[in-house]
């Protein structure tokens, strides 16, 4: 489904991506972890094309994406994205934020379009509050609105930027169970950028670290425990003291 080739990205003259590769298998949950600031997220933007590298090549169900526009990839891909912080609009209802690419990007009628926000918000447990603004809802609250956005346009990949950060420990894995929900009963491909290593091993088919603008190993969550490299196993045991550099 995803594949990306020898990516390069420098911004502000620092080089953040050094040659990335990796495969995503359609179906497939893939987890990328690492330490802050190592460029996950720069990773997860070149997949939506909202951002071009200065070297390599990623290809999405075959197509090479990287000279196309973030429109051009949704006519062939239905990408759907579930930010840090939501990024709901404050303005806007519960219900106009899950409807807003509906009606920018679809030809539904309004009745079809409410009776997908209803089941997009029954599918993430909070069924009937469509007429609730953002901040009227808890922070655990706004993530499973997010993901009910991503999941109106019927994606066949979600991309998740960081999900369980800044939610208690319950909430964290109540969004876990969410994103293995969406796995099994909507059969997507999902991307997921994390530093939370509880939340990798229980929702990844397959986790890859990337550190130094590199992936450097990628495997089951049972093989990444078991690594013998140095800095993965640093990062998972969370020791201050180790080989990482860039921390």
């Amino acid at each position: 489904m995803i594949e990306i080739i020898d990516l390069h990205k420098s911004i502000n003259s620092k080089k953040v991506l050094k040659g990335v590769n990796l495969k995503v298998e359609e179906g497939e949950t893939m987890v990328v972890i690492g330490p802050s600031g190592v460029g996950k997220t720069v990773l997860l933007k070149h997949l939506l094309g909202l951002m071009k590298p200065d070297k390599g090549e990623i290809y999405i169900k075959g197509v090479e994406i990287t000279h196309l526009k973030n429109e051009e990839i949704r006519k062939f891909v239905k990408i759907g994205m579930v930010f840090q912080e939501g990024a709901l609009f404050d303005s806007l209802t519960v219900g106009e934020n899950i409807s807003f690419g509906l009606e920018k990007h679809t030809d539904l009628s309004p009745e079809e379009i409410k009776e997908i926000v209803a089941s997009c918000l029954e599918k993430v447990g909070l069924p009937g509050i469509e007429n609730l603004l953002p901040h009227e809802l808890s922070g655990g609250m706004k993530k499973r609105v997010s993901l009910a956005r991503a999941i109106a346009y019927n994606p066949e990949i979600i991309l998740y930027d960081e999900p369980s950060t800044g939610i208690d420990p319950i909430r964290a894995d109540a969004i876990n169970e969410l994103i293995i929900k969406m796995k099994n009963e909507l059969k997507v491909t999902s991307v997921i950028i994390t530093h939370d290593i509880r939340s990798a091993f229980k929702v990844g088919d397959r986790v890859a670290m990337l550190y130094d603008g590199k992936i450097i190993e990628v495997g089951t969550p049972e093989e990444i425990k078991n690594s013998s490299n140095p800095v993965v196993q640093q990062f998972i045991t969370g020791e201050a003291k180790g080989p990482i550099r860039s921390w």
